[in-house]
């Protein structure tokens, strides 16, 4: 082989190691090429479970911040059984999150781990559903139940209306009917006139000095009323002093529960025609001169009442 053949070799060697050599640079270059994809589509996959994790835990906290506002009113909830649902359902999503956040905190990339995940993300996806179907019944039971409750306190106010309005009423008729009652009863009272004082000597005659009376006189005139009872009438005479001292000696009576001391006293048969009356008392004490007051009572009405003035 002369020169120029062993230089036409060499040359035709190293052109075939280029071509080798640039193989094998493409081939590697192929396969890191390969590889960052693969690492992109990892990376991409894992923020894609990641962002579904995030946007399943944000739907549950919301369902359950929900569902925690009108917990105060499960007791209005005839039926249990649906807050019982809840419950499960809400131990199912948070054992679900609880293993996607473990899963999480491992920082395993595999194509297994994800598939995994993947299908505990679609599982959570289920839960969080039925989850949203078991909040929206019940809140449409507390709003159902709120409107009933409304119009319950709207009745029992109209109810408290009509019964005010009922004591209101009563009330009125129970004060006209005793206004009634006691018109009836004043109606029955008897009336006097022409109420007179004077004292008498031992001979019976008027006596103008007071101080030598041996008895004290009241007149007057039964009016006639047909509206009071015929019958005997007992008529009561108080005589009060100067001093203010009751004179004594007539007995008592009753007038609005209270038993009275009286002066003197008379029964006479009334038939609701004009009668003249004429009540006597006996002096037993030294009387002075002054202003006396006189009373007349009867059936417990006060009659009468008089002040007359009486000299020495």
């Amino acid at each position: 082989m002369n020169k120029k053949q062993k230089m036409l070799l060499f040359g035709a060697a190293a052109v075939v190691l280029c071509m080798v050599a640039l193989v094998v640079v493409l081939i590697l270059r192929d396969q890191q090429t390969v590889q960052a994809v693969n690492d992109a589509q990892a990376r991409a996959d894992s923020l894609a479970v990641a962002n579904d994790r995030l946007v399943l835990t944000n739907e549950f906290n919301q369902l359950s911040a929900e569902f925690n506002q009108y917990e105060g009113q499960q007791m209005y909830l005839k039926n249990d059984s649906l807050v019982q649902k809840y419950n499960q359902a809400r131990m199912k999503v948070e054992g679900l999150i609880q293993e996607l956040n473990a899963e999480k905190a491992k920082n395993v990339r595999t194509s297994k781990d994800l598939a995994a995940t993947r299908a505990k993300i679609k599982q959570l996806e289920g839960e969080v559903a039925t989850l949203k179907g078991i909040v929206r019944h019940y809140l449409e039971e507390i709003k159902r139940l709120g409107e009933e409750n409304a119009g319950l306190k709207q009745e029992i106010q109209q109810e408290k209306q009509r019964n005010e309005q009922l004591s209101t009423q009563v009330t009125q008729a129970t004060a006209s009917n005793a206004e009634l009652t006691q018109t009836v009863k004043l109606a029955k009272k008897l009336n006097i006139t022409g109420v007179s004082f004077h004292a008498y000597n031992k001979k019976g005659k008027t006596e103008k000095n007071i101080t030598k009376a041996k008895s004290l006189g009241v007149q007057f005139t039964v009016s006639p009323n047909n509206t009071a009872a015929p019958g005997m009438k007992t008529f009561y005479m108080r005589i009060l002093t100067p001093e203010g001292s009751l004179l004594s000696g007539g007995g008592s009576f009753t007038m609005d529960g209270q038993t009275i001391q009286a002066t003197a006293q008379r029964s006479v048969e009334y038939a609701n025609e004009e009668l003249p009356v004429a009540i006597y008392w006996d002096v037993n004490t030294t009387l002075t001169p002054g202003d006396y007051t006189v009373e007349v009572f009867c059936d417990g009405y006060r009659l009468a009442s008089r002040h007359f003035t009486m000299t020495k």
